[in-house]
């Protein structure tokens, strides 16, 4: 039902966007011709009939005249309901027969979703063990780094599966940020990229060995302003990160700040630190992120094993339902479906009509 109430708007949405002056045929002479053709077998049956019908039958039954004192119903027009929508099911069908397209179309479109940012450390401390036989299944190692790339795939994979349509970016840092793929809607672009940050020999080949985890918060919010989305609803950001940081400020910039300009920017961020064996609390830095994180309204997940950490992408998943609002630029945007669905809309209709109400089988 929520499917098609969302077709049902899209369509009325479609329909108010529309402008019959905009729009151009790819077979205008096709749908001329067939109205043509549907007009001369009218006159053909009604002269066929004026001729045929004027033979007297003994076929035929003879009704008593009607009085002209008994007047007319009120509403006897509407018996001829049916055959009216008939023929604009025709017209319509000519229509669409012409295969109609508009050259140029923008229109905002609203779909369920939000705008994530993706972000990955990278750092030399992501080498420590973690042990995940499903999330690091094919890694040859127990590096905590890939399996925070396995479980950031997953993550990836459930909302690909499920119902929304987010647009996604992918961030690897450590000392810096690096912006690995800018705001998509492609699930399977961001997941190519996901898969070549964990290969094993790109992983030994990044640069940056510590974790600032504030300046990752510092570039996302810059790529979130660079695409214009920060006046927007429906951001969000997700760390998997093993929390090894202690940085209180970045480039002069305090953590506040920086924490403060997610916070403004109405972009909650949700922390995963994986740190094996280590509950929430055991880890020192948890002491300056977990109040952080809060500020932003979003939330801090301590994962200390496989379990826990699957638990929290589920979590996220469950609390990033949402709607985010885009522009859709298109060219020669086919409008074909539009004036079929409404032929077939008037012809069902005056099938029912006709078929399942006594009413219309009166004389006027």
């Amino acid at each position: 039902m929520s499917e098609l109430r969302a077709w049902f708007a899209n369509t009325i949405t479609d329909w108010r966007e529309l402008h019959i002056s905009e729009l151009q045929f790819w077979h205008r002479a096709d749908a001329r011709l067939m109205v043509i053709g549907f007009i001369a077998i009218l006159v053909f049956l009604l002269v066929a009939r004026s001729l045929f019908g004027a033979r007297e039958s003994r076929a035929r039954v003879v009704l008593p005249a009607i009085p002209p004192s008994i007047a007319r119903a009120r509403f006897s027009f509407l018996v001829y309901t049916p055959v009216v929508l008939f023929v604009a099911g025709v017209l319509f069908f000519a229509l669409a027969l012409g295969d109609p397209f508009t050259s140029l179309v923008r229109r905002d479109v609203t779909y369920p979703g939000r705008r994530i940012a993706l972000l990955i450390d990278a750092s030399s401390s992501m080498r420590a063990p973690f042990l995940a036989s499903h999330l690091n299944a094919r890694s040859a190692t127990d590096y905590t780094f890939f399996t925070t790339v396995g479980a950031a795939k997953r993550f990836v994979e459930m909302r690909m599966h499920g119902k929304y349509r987010d647009l996604m970016s992918l961030i690897e840092f450590g000392n810096e940020a690096y912006v690995v793929t800018p705001f998509t809607n492609d699930y399977d672009n961001i997941l190519l990229s996901i898969s070549l940050i964990g290969d094993p020999v790109e992983f030994s080949m990044f640069p940056d060995q510590g974790t600032i985890i504030a300046q990752a918060i510092d570039q996302s919010v810059g790529l979130f302003k660079a695409f214009n989305f920060l006046d927007a609803s429906g951001n969000l950001m997700v760390i998997f990160s093993d929390g090894e940081d202690t940085h209180a400020v970045v480039e002069g910039k305090s953590l506040d700040d920086i924490v403060q300009n997610a916070t403004t920017n109405k972009v909650p961020v949700y922390m995963v630190r994986t740190n094996y064996s280590m509950e929430k609390g055991k880890v020192i830095p948890d002491e300056l992120w977990i109040p952080a994180i809060a500020k932003t309204g979003g939330k801090f997940f301590a994962a200390s094993d496989e379990n826990s950490l699957i638990a929290a992408i589920n979590e996220i998943d469950r609390v990033s339902a949402g709607t985010i609002e885009v522009k859709q630029y298109t060219r020669q945007q086919p409008r074909f479906a539009m004036f079929t669905t409404v032929a077939l809309i008037f012809w069902a209709a005056a099938a029912v009509l006709k078929l399942a109400l006594p009413y219309f089988e009166r004389l006027p």
